[in-house]
């Protein structure tokens, strides 16, 4: 069966449909032909993406998910096939100044989620997860079976979350994956504050673009097309017993120094002149200095890899913020 047979007419919900992968990751079902229901809680976050979406869903519904019988009652409503769970708070200098919103939202909305789909008998749920649950290892690159060392707010919400989502398929049977995602770019991320959207912002308004750090950490990205990739993929493989409760990883498998990345930026974007305005003041207490992902186990099990590297996805990346900004 095709990846496109597979999901027509397939039931599909999405929290987090409103934000930058949720959004991309919508349009990707509906050109396969899902039936998508978008669950966020409030409007939608790029009015671009929002335009071609909302013409083609099954339904949208206004949902917190840390409200539990609000969350009950949308699964029951709409007795989906597959959930596929990004809502939350993605930010990590959100969560450490204000730990308590996050916890609610990355730890009580997916207990609430589970639950949900528990009582509904969802067939697949996918849980985003992020690099950010390994914490600092001294071995690189991150594998699955690493010990989670995360310290800092967002991390250990997302290691909560991962734990809860363990108990629901060993208690209940609940049939979850986990993705691991590194740090997805690409068009229609609104978020300036990231490093390559705001790189880009900089570079495309003549501006020499600014590093908080000192540009030496490593780091491996993962285009939007590619992300989307592997949560179909992962969706797709949830029958299979090796697949069913496992964490995978999904990267580039190719780091980068940040410093690296935006000359990259630079020399793509053709704005001769300009350079990497380097601050060297991030707080080397939240920030760790190489951290990036194998994704062998992905390519054993489930046949995945990158179908964009680097250079490819930025440049495409680029154009869309030329396009449409």
């Amino acid at each position: 069966m095709s990846a496109k047979q597979f999901w027509h007419k397939r039931r599909v919900l999405i929290t987090g449909a409103s934000g930058f992968i949720g959004s991309w990751l919508t349009l990707s079902l509906l050109e396969r032909g899902a039936e998508v229901v978008i669950l966020a809680k409030g409007n939608m976050k790029n009015p671009l993406l929002a335009a071609k979406m909302l013409k083609e869903v099954k339904a949208i519904s206004r949902l917190d998910i840390t409200d539990f019988s609000e969350t009950r009652e949308v699964f029951r409503r709409y007795k989906a096939d597959t959930c596929f769970h990004l809502a939350g708070q993605p930010i990590v200098g959100i969560a450490n100044e204000s730990p308590f919103p996050t916890f609610e939202a990355n730890i009580k909305g997916t207990w609430n989620i589970l639950e949900a789909a528990r009582q509904s008998k969802v067939k697949r749920l996918i849980i985003a997860s992020a690099d950010k649950v390994y914490g600092e290892q001294a071995r690189l690159p991150y594998t699955e079976e690493m010990t989670l060392s995360a310290v800092h707010p967002y991390g250990a919400s997302k290691i909560c979350a991962e734990l809860l989502s363990r108990t629901y398929l060993d208690t209940y049977g609940l049939p979850v994956a986990i993705l691991r995602a590194s740090n997805t770019y690409g068009g229609g991320d609104l978020n300036f504050s990231r490093i390559i959207p705001g790189a880009i912002k900089s570079v495309l308004n003549n501006r020499d673009p600014v590093i908080r750090g000192d540009g030496a950490s490593l780091r491996d990205f993962i285009y939007i097309a590619d992300i989307v990739h592997a949560y179909l993929t992962l969706a797709e493989s949830l029958h299979k017993e090796n697949v069913k409760g496992e964490v995978f990883n999904f990267s580039s498998g190719r780091p980068v120094s940040i410093l690296g990345l935006v000359k990259m930026i630079i020399k793509i974007s053709g704005r001769k002149g300009l350079k990497p305005l380097i601050l060297g003041k991030a707080s080397p207490r939240n920030e760790i200095s190489r951290q990036y992902l194998s994704i062998n186990k992905a390519a054993r099990v489930l046949g995945w890899a990158p179908r964009y590297d680097l250079e490819a996805g930025l440049r495409w990346t680029i154009n869309w913020y030329k396009n449409y900004i």
